[in-house]
Order: C-alpha cells, then structure tokens, then sequence
C-alpha cells in the first residue's frame, strides 16, 4: 500500500515522501497515528513545503556531523577506573562512559554514536569507533588506567600505629 508521510520515521522515510509499505503497517500503525495519509495530489502539494524544511535541517546537521568529524581526528581520552593487580575493571567502560568523555572535551556525541562491540573489561589502549553517520565515521583513542588506591595493608598499619601512640600518651599522662 502507498502512503504519504506525515512525519519524518526513522528507518521508513522523510516527511513529505510516498513510500510503499505492508497493509497491515500502513492500516494498524500509521494511518490510526496520524503519521501517515493517503496520497492524493493535494496532501502531496500540502507536504511539499515541510518536506524542504526538512531537508534543509538535514543538510544542516549533517555539515555540524562534517565538522565534529574534522575536530574528532586524533582525539584520545583517558578513563580512570578501580582495577585488580591483573588489570580487570571492577565494573566497565561503556558507550556512555566515553560518550560522556567525549562530551567534556567539547564534541557532541551521544551514545549511540559510539560504536562498541562489548564494553571495556580491562586496563588497556582501545581504538573505539564513533559513526557520526553511515559515511562520516572516526576513530577515537581510549587509554583505561587504574585507579591510584593506597594499599589496605598500609592504611590499617597507619591506623594501628597512631591507635598506639594515642593510647601510650594516655597511659604516660
């Protein structure tokens, strides 16, 4: 069934274009939504000038995807994260994490952008993927360190010796 859209859907089409799409789609979902109508040579006209607003917007932000993808180029962050001796993360590194990273340093990425098989798991050098769009992708550097802690055994010492002088001083006065 043809059907005119009335909205931009992600993964269907832009607002403004006839698209073919199953019956059942067409009558359960976009019709009922209002998100689609029938294509009659008036609603086309109708739409023709939301379908350039659209566009324009599009080919706006895919210039602001060109230019992060300029200020991209040789990025490297660094993640600090508690780890063991071997170098396991006590937890992980995920698409957010350096999102948000990423985000510090001033360059819009979401998420969903970043491009990650599974997330970090060890203390280590990655080389992580952010597709911007299907054909504006980069490559960001990720150094995972440990985290400085100080060492149990110390930090109980510590306590035990200033426990003592404390109670010595007591004992004297």
């Amino acid at each position: 069934m043809k059907v005119l859209l009335t909205q931009t859907l992600e993964r269907t089409g832009i607002v403004g274009e006839v698209i073919e799409v199953s019956d059942g789609f067409a009558r359960n979902y976009l019709l009922p939504k209002g998100l689609a109508i029938t294509p009659t040579e008036g609603n086309i006209r109708r739409l023709e000038a939301a379908k350039k607003e659209y566009e324009i917007k599009l080919k706006k932000i895919r210039e602001e995807k060109e230019a992060l993808l300029a200020k991209l180029e040789g990025v490297e962050i660094t993640v600090v994260r508690a780890a063991n001796e071997e170098g396991h993360l006590f937890g992980s590194v995920s698409r957010r994490d350096i999102a948000d990273e990423l985000q510090k340093l001033g360059h819009n990425v979401t998420p969903e952008e970043v491009k990650l098989e599974e997330p970090l798991r060890r203390v280590d050098t990655y080389t992580v993927h952010i597709a911007l769009a299907a054909d504006l992708k980069a490559d960001v550097k990720v150094w995972i360190h440990r985290e400085k802690q100080e060492a149990p055994a110390e930090g109980a010492e510590k306590k035990a010796e200033t426990t003592t002088e404390s109670e010595s001083e007591e004992a004297s006065a």
